[in-house]
């Protein structure tokens, strides 16, 4: 074997690769148990216990903190983990109206509601939609008329063509989903997670938004729908409020330091107010001094006189006169961790109460980092007139976009409309002779404070400071978020209990603990000492995978997992077909290394061909699916190149080092290398049969796909689901099902068994009801038919899909499964040169397909499981596809190998049969071992994916089935001249 060295080298590469990665998920472990043991149950003390040491080294030999040890670690999903998955879709039929100033054109709102009609079963975009719509009702209308308003003369003319105004209000929409995406990027900050994510869909106009962890849905529902408030509030300079901040501060520590009455509190706040003026210049020599002496790191008061000031530094610099206060309305900073304790101390009744009545502080939206920690700037803001509240709000802003000035710099460039522009005249006219700055805020943060350096007249304006080109576009967007009211509302969600979460990890271990067990044994049973080999080349390929998943950041899911033990079955494959083939040399009387050498070199062929074909459905799931499929074909992905890695080389070396040490290796024991040998089954001359069999499946599916139709999961035909458990009794699904219909009958309800103490309740009820309470009031409505159940339930599951979503996933999965059985075709006419071998892999996969398809029709509503139509069921075909084509191209490449060496004179079908009747070992014994690993998912699962697993089971019966009855009859059928 040429280059060893260089595959040991790699090995021992990727094993300390694997060890570094593998070691933040033990340390962040270590960590948690450490707040677990302090907290004693208590989760307040845990997460401050967390929060405590968030900057702090954790990891002894490298010095890493426990924030940057958490980011590294291995992230679990939703399903694992529990938590909260939305999907945001922004209103563009808002959007349109509001850009038409509400037109009341009878044909223009007549054309949005089409639209949004048209768009539940349509691909096209909602602006497209709309404009067709239009010209349909009023072919000679002219939209222009309809938009060229004053707010928005300068982008779009009087006499625009309705194609450029489609073109504008494309671009329009496009800026209002940027919009939304950055404010819901803030919002999320708010609710306090680990690992948040948040995704545009590129070319829709939907968000994708997962909170791991997260607990009180409501309040997400809530913070995430609420509309986004733009406001423009003067500021005080810091000057102004420094010394009400020492005066709070001194307050604060004598009502820690006393328990004496109301009298003496406000004696001591009186006398605090006295010495603030005088006191100033002695807190700011401790800030002098304390900064002196950390150093030049990041400088607080850690002193239990000032509770205030012990965790917000003030905004000082250090000036030629010692510590300065810094001018602006920046008063001071605080680490992320401590942000709600300053909020706590300030708004105390004891600081209120010594405090302007017109002072607010907010925070700045984005944080910085401070000696490698996270901290927010906190603003002094000035509130106006007599409700105290901004000088202007957003909706005056008719335009902004990111710009450079004249020296290159990013800017922002802002326009108003008339009335707001005489009003920014006056804001500014009043703030330009004391350079005072005004915040733009939205939703409660700060996102700049420029100073205002002249009178503003005209409504255009500048702003500049130190931004990145990155910041600008951030700024552009939250100031036009207040003149387009295109509210965004969750149209999918999922909502995971920590109760099902750990139910899930707990099946998954254990399938995949149990999954290694049945290919360790079955292995070494059948294949002798050779099967030890392949089990630690299986063992050594799981570590690799989990490196490389923790690696790259990916987040692992129960279909993750599933995508683990379906890895295992893979890995295994590429050995058998290597055993198989040093068996056949050794037939030939070959010796054992050179039985060993040609197995290798001639199953190298079939192996990559099987596992690119694999490979090539698994990047199809990655770039179609969403959600969790993601993270089944994202292991997948990683599971087919690592077990190339360690089924050929590593497998490889370990045969090398047993030959030196003059071991003796077996690849059978006496029962089993006899296994299928001479086997002369007639497949070619009974294909007919089999013509029939698959035929009459197919009609028999067909037919009831037509008559009865599928059982369809949530996301494909929209509604709400709800996972209820039943802890004390296990409740009959007919019983549950009356109770809850008679509630939920106003819309169709469907009640499954889900396990055995769980129960699967389907509702559309207010599914069309875009008040943000709907969801409330389906689940109360829920509960009260659960209550007549008269026994204790928990809803630990919530899933809500909205029909335009649904519908968009329907069309998306059809032509997904079409595009893998095309590509897939394609790759093999690549491969064999030969367009009946492709056209025989085509119809296999076509055939496999609609086998499963008919399977879930004809037995949705007769086992004892759910046989459900959704986008898991869509990742199992598409990899039941990618798994048959593996099987089927094992199968061609010994025919291909039987024709290349055969004479003119032999028959072409008894060379073929000969042909699939020598890979028949190899081809059960494949099958074999993935049925096996996925026999196990299947039973130790979870209830989760069991319908999942349950379609790759079949799936890969049939797959096996169809590479030796189906494709090959195909290519004998349709090549009777040329194939040879």
């Amino acid at each position: 074997m040429q280059g060893k060295g260089i595959i040991k080298f790699f090995a021992i590469v990727l094993v300390l690769i694997g060890l570094y990665y593998f070691s933040f998920t033990w340390v962040v472990q270590k960590v948690q148990n450490d707040a677990r043991e302090y907290a004693k149950g208590n989760p307040d003390r845990e997460k401050a216990y967390l929060d405590s040491i968030a900057d702090q080294p954790v990891y002894p030999v490298l010095g890493h903190t426990y924030r940057f040890c958490t980011s590294k670690e291995l992230a679990l999903g939703l399903d694992l983990k529990g938590g909260m998955n939305v999907t945001m879709q922004v209103s563009l039929r808002e959007l349109v109206r509001s850009l038409s100033n509400n037109n009341p054109d009878p044909s223009f709102n007549q054309a949005l509601t089409r639209a949004e009609e048209a768009q539940k079963t349509s691909q096209k975009d909602y602006i497209t939609l709309f404009v067709e719509e239009y010209e349909k009702l009023n072919p000679s209308g002219k939209l222009a008329a309809i938009f060229s308003t004053q707010d928005n003369q300068a982008n779009l003319k009087f006499n625009a063509t309705n194609s450029q105004v489609k073109t504008y209000l494309q671009d329009q929409a496009n800026a209002a989903v940027k919009q939304a995406y950055t404010v819901l990027n803030t919002r999320i900050d708010q609710f306090g997670v680990a690992q948040p994510n948040i995704q545009l869909q590129q070319g829709t106009n939907r968000i994708l938004i997962e909170l791991p962890g997260v607990k009180d849905a409501e309040r997400v529902r809530h913070l995430l729908q609420g509309s986004a408030k733009l406001e423009f509030y003067k500021t005080f300079d810091n000057t102004e409020v420094y010394p009400v901040l020492v005066n709070v501060d001194k307050i604060l520590a004598a009502k820690q330091k006393s328990t004496a009455d109301t009298a003496k509190i406000t004696a001591t706040a009186a006398a605090a107010k006295d010495t603030a003026k005088k006191g100033d210049n002695s807190l700011l020599g401790k800030l002098e001094k304390n900064a002196k002496d950390s150093a030049g790191k990041n400088s607080q008061l850690k002193n239990n006189a000032n509770p205030l000031f012990s965790i917000l530094t003030p905004s000082v610099y250090q000036g030629q006169q010692g510590m300065q206060l810094a001018p602006g309305p920046v008063v001071g900073m605080a680490e992320a961790k401590d942000t709600a304790k300053v909020n706590s101390y300030l708004q105390s009744a004891e600081a209120k109460g010594n405090m302007p009545q017109n002072l607010k502080f907010l925070w700045d939206v984005k944080p910085h980092d401070i000696n490698g920690k996270k901290a927010f700037s906190l603003y002094a803001i000035k509130l106006s007139g007599a409700e105290n509240g901004p000088v202007l709000t957003g909706d005056v802003v008719t335009d902004a976009r990111n710009d450079v000035d004249e020296r290159g710099r990013p800017e922002v460039r802002m326009v108003m409309n008339s009335t707001g522009a005489q009003q920014w005249k006056n804001i500014t006219a009043e703030a330009a002779p004391s350079k005072s700055a005004i915040a733009i805020v939205l939703d409660d943060n700060v996102y700049s404070a420029p100073t205002v350096q002249n009178e503003i007249s005209g409504g255009i304006s500048s702003i500049s400071g130190s931004f990145t080109s990155d910041d600008t576009k951030d700024l552009a967007n939250v100031l036009k978020a207040g003149r387009l009211p295109a509210p965004a509302r969750i149209v999918n969600e999922a909502v995971v209990g920590p109760s099902l979460g750990q139910e899930a990890i707990s099946a998954g271990l254990l399938s995949c603990i149990l999954g290694f067990v049945v290919v360790l044994i079955f292995m070494v049973v059948y294949y002798n000492r050779a099967g030890t080999v392949a089990v630690v080349a299986v063992l050594i390929n799981v570590f690799f995978l989990m490196g490389a998943l923790i690696s790259i950041g990916a987040i692992l899911t129960l279909p993750g997992i599933a995508g683990i033990v379906l890895t295992l079955g893979i890995a295994v494959d590429a050995n058998v077909l290597v055993y198989e083939r040093v068996r056949e040399e050794m037939a030939l009387g070959k010796s054992i290394k050179q039985s060993i050498s040609d197995g290798f070199k001639h199953a190298l062929s079939s192996i990559l061909d099987a596992n690119v074909s694999t490979f090539l459905t698994a990047t199809i799931l990655l770039v179609f699916g969403s959600g969790p499929i993601k993270g089944f074909a994202t292991t997948l992905m990683i599971g087919i190149i690592t077990s190339l890695f360690c089924s050929l080389l590593i497998s490889r070396l370990i045969f090398e080092w047993m030959l030196e040490k003059g071991w003796d290796i077996k690849f059978s024991y006496p029962w089993s290398s006899h296994t299928f040998k001479n086997a002369n089954f007639a497949f070619v001359k009974n294909r007919f049969k089999f013509y029939a069999f698959s035929g009459l499946f197919i009609l028999a599916g067909l037919i009831s796909i037509f008559t009865q139709g599928f059982n369809y999961g949530v996301d494909f035909q929209g509604g709400r689901n709800y996972t209820v458990q039943f802890p004390d009794k296990k409740v009959d699904a007919e019983q549950a099902r009356e109770a809850v219909v008679k509630y939920l009958g106003i819309g169709k309800a469907e009640v499954k068994t889900f396990g055995a103490d769980k129960l699967a309740i389907t509702t559309n009820y207010l599914i069309d009801d875009r008040d943000e309470t709907a969801d409330v009031k389906v689940e109360e409505t829920l509960k009260k038919g659960l209550n007549e159940l008269g026994t204790k339930y928990n809803i630990v599951q919530r899933l809500k899909v909205d029909p335009t979503i649904s519908n968009d996933l329907k069309t998306s999965a059809s032509l997904t499964v079409i595009f893998a059985i095309l590509v897939i075709s394609a790759y093999i006419l690549i491969r064999f040169r030969k367009w009946q071998y492709s056209l025989g892999a085509l119809v296999a996969t076509a055939h496999d397909a609609l086998l499963v398809l008919s399977f879930f029709s004809l037995f949705k509503d007769v086992l004892p499981f759910s046989l459900d139509i959704d986008q898991a069921f869509i990742a199992a075909v598409l990899t039941v596809i990618g798994y048959s084509i593996n099987d089927t191209v094992v199968v061609f490449d010994r025919i291909r190998e039987y024709l290349t060496h055969s004479t003119k004179e032999e028959d072409t079908k008894t060379v073929i049969n000969k042909a699939i009747n020598s890979t028949l070992s190899r081809t059960i014994i494949t099958s074999l071992t993935v049925l096996f690993v996925l026999i196990v998912l299947f039973i130790f699962g979870g209830d989760v994916i069991r319908g999942f697993s349950f379609a790759l089971l079949i799936g890969i019966t049939f797959g096996t089935y169809s590479s030796i009855c189906v494709a090959t009859p195909v290519i004998i059928d349709f090549g009777k001249k040329g194939l040879k």
